[in-house]
């Protein structure tokens, strides 16, 4: 709790339906306000959320909505600090288990069981436990993800070549290194530079994992410098530098889809959510030419994350009962045939319910990529992501609540090695003392 609270003091200072009627009382005249963050999916929800305040017609809805590293950061201060301005907020599986167990959410458990037609247990099992707190949802999935490799195979049957179905990182370097094109404005991948824990650290630390790296040892001794580490961040960082897209040090994820999407990458490593917008014929340039197959692994026989866009209720919300209203409706069946009737099919949030895949319409518009989505979520296993064992559990963060400030410094240090501002060992050293500090908070005399 203390080091939450430090965090959020660094942050500040650095800048369903309840139609059944179980649920349905209190919030005639009611405005909620939703934090969340900007990305396709999200925009969706905005677009049908005349839909919702038709069926509820005492409860409107105001987003504020910020790119994903503003959210973070607006999101954890507004509730570190216990402030009433949001009713929910957009958060994951990295917050949602530490600040329930700080007391900062409220219980959806009892919510979603008095709820008819909510069907908790649809949820898909990996994703629903990682938003649990002894044994409780604090937290709904809007949608999860994993992580998979999307290859064009138009291009790779051009070049006469071929994408292994478990493709190792060393396999994937050389098939990049014969598609980039920069002349025909075709990068060889994209990849994530843009500094922020859930950035380029997101993938890059699949890629640490599957190279045998950790960020500690059991006794909290960091392992940054570590032969395995560096390996693994050369790695990244020279494929990004020499088959890379234009700008690695300023592309996230909304910059690498935009690439994809237009045609200017042939590879990609990211989210599996990232699909249904390339399958999308009203923003996609490719759709029916991209191959999906799993991360690629070193090491390890799997590499791919864990994570879930979700919706939580901080306790300080004067509104909990509509905001309920309001996430269930969401997160709910309904919502997701809502978006397939409204708005296509490849549009649907994937990954939070496993009906969705059993829906004929989004069987034949994901054919794809449904598949290896699941595959991807069910594949994953956060509490041993690594070779060697470590004292924490993550594939893509640590579960401490040190490492969203932690992991925006490292971040920040990769990126300036992917734009040739220091070397990735200065970048790795100065990593090294971040990681040192926190580690000797966990350390025992």
């Amino acid at each position: 709790m203390a080091a939450v609270a430090s965090i959020a003091a660094m942050l500040l200072s650095a800048t369903a339906c309840a139609g059944a009627g179980a649920m349905s009382g209190g919030s005639s005249g009611t405005t909620i306000t939703v934090a969340i963050v900007a990305n396709p999916q999200m925009q969706d929800v905005q677009t049908l959320t005349s839909s919702f305040e038709h069926s509820h017609p005492g409860v409107h809805v105001r987003y504020v909505t910020l790119p994903e590293n503003e959210a973070r950061q607006k999101i954890t201060e507004s509730v570190a600090t216990g402030s009433h301005e949001f009713d929910i907020v957009m958060i994951s599986n990295y917050e949602t288990p530490m600040w329930a167990r700080n007391g900062w959410l409220v219980d959806l458990q009892p919510y979603a069981d008095r709820t008819p037609g909510y069907d908790a247990n649809d949820l898909i099992g990996p994703v629903r436990a990682s938003l649990s707190f002894h044994g409780d949802l604090y937290s709904v999935p809007f949608y999860g993800e994993s992580s998979f490799l999307m290859y064009r195979k138009d291009l790779f049957a051009a070049h006469h070549l071929t994408m292994p179905d478990r493709p190792t990182w060393h396999q994937v370097a050389a098939l990049a290194d014969k598609l980039n094109d920069p002349s025909h404005h075709m990068a060889g991948i994209c990849l994530r530079g843009v500094p922020g824990w859930g950035e380029n650290l997101a993938p890059l630390n699949t890629v640490i994992n599957t190279f045998g790296g950790r960020w500690y040892d059991p006794h909290w001794n960091a392992q940054l410098t570590s032969p395995a580490v560096e390996k693994a961040v050369g790695f990244y960082t020279d494929l990004l530098r020499r088959d890379g897209e234009p700008g690695a040090p300023t592309a996230g994820f909304t910059e690498c889809g935009t690439d994809m999407a237009q045609g200017t990458a042939a590879m990609w490593y990211d989210a599996t959510s990232a699909a249904g917008s390339l399958e999308d014929p009203t923003s996609s340039k490719v759709v029916g030419k991209i191959g999906y197959v799993a991360a690629p692994v070193e090491k390890t026989t799997s590499s791919g994350w864990l994570y879930s866009w979700s919706l939580a209720v901080p306790k300080t919300s004067a509104h909990q009962q509509a905001a309920w209203q309001f996430m269930s409706w969401a997160t709910s069946k309904d919502y997701i045939k809502l978006v397939g009737e409204k708005l296509g099919w490849s549009r649907v949030p994937p990954g939070s319910r496993n009906s969705t895949y059993r829906i004929p319409q989004y069987q034949k518009a994901a054919a794809a990529f449904a598949g290896p989505t699941l595959a991807a979520i069910s594949g994953t296993d956060p509490a041993h992501s690594t070779v060697d064992p470590v004292p924490y559990t993550g594939v893509q963060f640590l579960d401490i609540p040190e490492f969203e400030d932690l992991g925006t410094r490292v971040s920040q240090q990769i990126t300036a090695a992917i734009a040739g501002q220091q070397s990735v060992h200065d970048a790795l050293a100065q990593s090294q003392q971040y990681a040192q500090t926190v580690g000797n908070t966990y350390q025992h005399p």
